[in-house]
Order: structure tokens, then C-alpha cells, then sequence
């Protein structure tokens, strides 16, 4: 029998597949924070997060399984199919850990091999030099640059 919160983290993955942000932002806390190898965010700016991607991925198709949870916290592995810029296709492997406070998710930390993103992401570069400490931290910038552009495209986001 599914308890309340592995059907909130199913909700939120659900949404996630049909790429409806709102319906993951419902699911979240709004002191929620959130890290992965790339991000490292709270409030607002996890929601933006998510709205830039599902609005990006065109062609984005996300499965998840394994949900699992207790009143306080809850794992889930999910896989997600897209092209990347410069048309390199991309399957990301994802373990996912969350923390629960009233009633909705209000830590979600993803976790999946950088380098092995940055291989089909970035191509040879990523394959030559996604190990590397610089690369992740460009990576990291120019995704965060991404993110506050799309903030200040999107009123509903800034804080």
C-alpha cells in the first residue's frame, strides 16, 4: 500500500513526465531546497528550475520507479531522455533523495555521475575534460546565467 508521501513523490515525477512544472512546484515546500552536481537552490528558484526545463525539453521523456518513503523520508530512481544544446542526446540517471515537513517535499537532493553527463552533453569536450573541477564550475555558471535569465522573464519567480 503507497503511503502519502511516495504519492507525493509519484505526483511530483508524474507531473515531471507530462512536463507540468506547476504540478511539481504544488508538491513542494516553499522553503523548499534543492542540489544536484549543477543547482543548488531554494524557493522560488526551484520551481524556475523546473518551469525553464519543462518548458525547454522539447523532447524531454522522464520515467522514475522505485519510490520509496516514511514519514520524514523518501528515495526515488528516475531517468530522463533529451537532446541537449548542439543536438547531443542525452539519458541521464538519476537517484533522488527527499525530506518531507507539512504534507509536501521540502528537500530534494538529485544525484548522478557529472562526468558521465558531461560525455553525452558536452561530446568530446566532456569526455576530454568533464572530470575536471573547471568544468564542472562552468557548467554550474552557465546554467545558473540560464536560470536568473529565465527569472527575470518570469515575475512569478523573484523573490
Amino acid at each position: 500500500m503507497i503511503n502519502q508521501n511516495e504519492q507525493l513523490i509519484d505526483t511530483f515525477y508524474r507531473s515531471f513526465a507530462a512536463r507540468d512544472y506547476a504540478g511539481m512546484i504544488a508538491c513542494y515546500h516553499p522553503e523548499i531546497q534543492f542540489m544536484d552536481p549543477v543547482f543548488r537552490l531554494q524557493g522560488k528558484q526551484v520551481g524556475a528550475m523546473w518551469h525553464m526545463l519543462c518548458v525547454a525539453g522539447s523532447d524531454l521523456r522522464v520515467v522514475h520507479n522505485q519510490v520509496q518513503a516514511n514519514e520524514t523520508t523518501g528515495t526515488a530512481h528516475w531517468e530522463a531522455w533529451y537532446t541537449f544544446s548542439g543536438g547531443r542526446q542525452v539519458h541521464n540517471i538519476i537517484e533522488a533523495r527527499f525530506r518531507f515537513q507539512d504534507g509536501r517535499i521540502i528537500y530534494h537532493q538529485d544525484r548522478f555521475g557529472f562526468w558521465r553527463w558531461t560525455r553525452m552533453a558536452l561530446g568530446p569536450t566532456g569526455l576530454l575534460l568533464g572530470w575536471l573541477p573547471v568544468i564542472r564550475q562552468q557548467v554550474r555558471k552557465t546554467a545558473q546565467q540560464r536560470l536568473d535569465r529565465f527569472i527575470v522573464d518570469h515575475p512569478e519567480y523573484q523573490a
